[in-house]
């Protein structure tokens, strides 16, 4: 693994990307050697300043679930990043564009756990047993690092790409309908972009929050009671701009529309 002090420079070149909205150069062009494991020390040093200035973790996001993401990315495994609850939008919401970098917008459904989930084994039974309810969620994407090239590595390490996210819609109780077949159609300024069906997140979105309990086991950690999950999207990104209306049509499930000023 990288030595401690170089964790904590990337991490530095981060926070500055972030705090000036710029970009720096992908991490495996800089650290060919960095590992898996590594970036995972990244996020966690990123988590760990997030914490101590004072912000409250919310949850996780899970990426690159769907074959759509991973074919859009050219990354094959998924990964997981942070949510703080400053980070998290109602419906309706007026976003400012300019405290993003490289905005986009996915498409999916968040569950928010009623009951602790905990690995190395969960599975989807464990999953939709500890849910309270699911409800629909956009994510907001904001990349600190150069896009073109990434590997899972260099995704991992930029909190897998986590601007903010935006809830709305009808929550449901995790039986009460067909998770696999929740459909949404995506719409950016009155027209439609992007259509999708959440059995692409890996034949289940329940199955996303599984993988995710399992993969916190191995760093020792754990989704508490109350953690809002974003399952993965079953879109690919769609870029938004300053002025930009998003609007997505869950059907029963309710809608959500957000603006970019």
């Amino acid at each position: 693994m990288l030595e401690k002090e170089r964790i904590t420079q990337i991490a530095d070149d981060l926070a500055a990307a972030e705090r000036e909205r710029t970009m720096i150069p992908r991490l495996t062009q800089q650290y060919p050697e960095m590992t898996v494991e590594d970036s995972y020390a990244v996020q966690n040093e990123w988590r760990r300043r997030s914490e101590a200035a004072g912000r409250r973790l919310v949850g996780r996001k899970i990426g690159l679930t769907s074959k759509v993401m991973q074919e859009a990315t050219g990354i094959t495994e998924p990964d997981y990043g942070a949510i703080f609850a400053d980070q998290v939008y109602e419906n309706g919401s007026v976003i400012r564009h300019d405290q993003y970098s490289n905005v986009r917008i996915e498409v999916e459904l968040a569950f928010v756990l009623r009951d602790e989930l905990t690995g190395p084994n969960a599975t989807i039974f464990d999953v939709l047993r500890a849910t309270e309810y699911v409800v629909p969620a956009l994510e907001i994407l904001s990349s600190r690092l150069e896009m073109e090239g990434r590997t899972i590595v260099d995704t991992i390490s930029d909190n897998a790409a986590l601007g903010g996210m935006v809830y709305g819609g009808n929550p449901v109780a995790p039986d009460s309908v067909d998770l696999r077949w929740v459909s949404a159609l995506l719409y950016r300024n009155e027209s439609l972009e992007d259509t999708g069906v959440a059995a692409a997140v890996l034949n289940h979105p329940a199955n996303g929050v599984a993988w995710l309990a399992n993969k916190l086991a191995a760093h020792d950690d754990t989704l508490p009671a109350g953690s809002i999950v974003l399952a993965g999207s079953f879109t690919k990104p769609m870029w938004v701009h300053p002025g930009d209306t998003v609007h997505a049509d869950y059907g029963d499930l309710g809608a959500i529309t957000c603006r970019f000023e």
